[in-house]
């Protein structure tokens, strides 16, 4: 979900953007402002990298995704995830995307740092060191983000908090179906939303419900930079996505996925995605004295509309085989 996350804060703050009749440029840049800080809470899963330390280490029986997630669950989707936590450090981007050397860009930066300060405290306080140490990678991650834009764009501090806060709200909806819920209200108790939402009790058709979910929302955020962009999506949808129909024999071949185990269905089938859409003659065109090569913009389009319609395709004959042939 990792992805979605940045793609759905991207998509919903682009077409804000352009509904409110901004040019392409400034519009597509608040959306990736928006996608970069919804990726952020993510940090979290930086600590898992522990458990990788400490399967090695160990020579435990685990595989190595299995200790990467065993260790993430101590941490993710806790601090970085709660929406107090985003109410507080999205102004306080906000306020590291002031630019200049004046008095007043000095006394926005000691402003926001005194913010951040404060929720890694609260973190240390309320949920001791180690919540403390994410917060601070959570912290660290989020001026760098801010002092990007700041470097390389010319957003208005208030916008580039606006799309912090938007893009931090925004992600920790996206766990709902796949793992469990966010610390919602962190440092306070979160009474709602306490357990995963069951797309369906056959662990399978829920993790195919969930995959189905994250690719709605990347064609979501497609349609709309196609949309920003003026192109027409109908005339960019390559036939070849059609092959990914064969993938449907997958259903007969492998072990049914669930979210406990899923690599080898996310692999295979992002894989014959990627197949059908970069195998085209037009993907690359000359550039530059030395004919060297690099893929048009107009192709690159076409291949990402075309491997998310593959995938879709891929998905959908698995699924048909699923229910009609695997439960009997």
């Amino acid at each position: 979900m990792f992805v979605g996350h940045a793609l759905l804060a991207f998509a919903v703050a682009a077409l804000v953007a352009d509904w409110r009749g901004w040019d392409r440029r400034p519009a597509l840049l608040v959306g990736a402002v928006a996608g970069a800080f919804a990726a952020v809470p993510d940090i979290d899963v930086a600590y898992a990298l522990v458990g990788l330390l400490e399967w090695q280490a160990l020579g435990g029986d685990l595989g190595a995704p299995a200790a990467f997630w065993g260790a993430s669950r101590a941490v993710h989707r806790s601090v970085t995830h709660s929406l107090v936590v985003g109410a507080v450090a999205a102004p306080a981007f906000g306020l590291f995307a002031v630019r200049g050397r004046s008095a007043r860009s000095r006394a926005s930066h000691l402003a926001g740092i005194a913010l951040l300060v404060a929720l890694v405290a609260v973190a240390l306080i309320w949920d001791g060191p180690l919540a403390a140490f994410v917060m601070i990678l959570f912290v660290a991650s989020g001026i760098l983000v801010s002092r990007g834009i700041a470097r390389l764009s010319t957003l208005p501090p208030t916008t580039v908090a606006l799309a912090a806060l938007w893009g931090l709200w925004s992600h920790p909806w996206g766990d709902l179906v796949t793992g469990s819920p966010p610390d919602w209200l962190f440092p306070f108790g979160s009474p709602l939303l306490e357990s995963r939402v069951v797309l369906h009790p056959d662990p399978t058709l829920h993790l195919l419900g969930a995959f189905a979910v994250e690719l709605a929302t990347i064609a979501f955020a497609i349609a709309v930079a196609y949309r920003v962009t003026n192109r027409s999506i109908l005339a960019s949808v390559d036939r070849r996505a059609a092959v990914g129909a064969v993938y449907g024999v997958a259903a007969l071949a492998v072990t049914p996925p669930t979210l406990e185990v899923s690599y080898h269905f996310v692999f295979s089938i992002l894989g014959v995605g990627l197949l059908c859409g970069v195998v085209q003659d037009s993907y690359w065109r000359p550039f530059g004295a030395r004919d060297r090569w690099r893929p048009s913009v107009d192709a690159v389009f076409e291949t990402g509309l075309t491997t998310v319609a593959a995938v879709a395709v891929a998905l959908a004959a698995y699924v048909t085989v699923y229910l009609l042939v695997v439960p009997s």
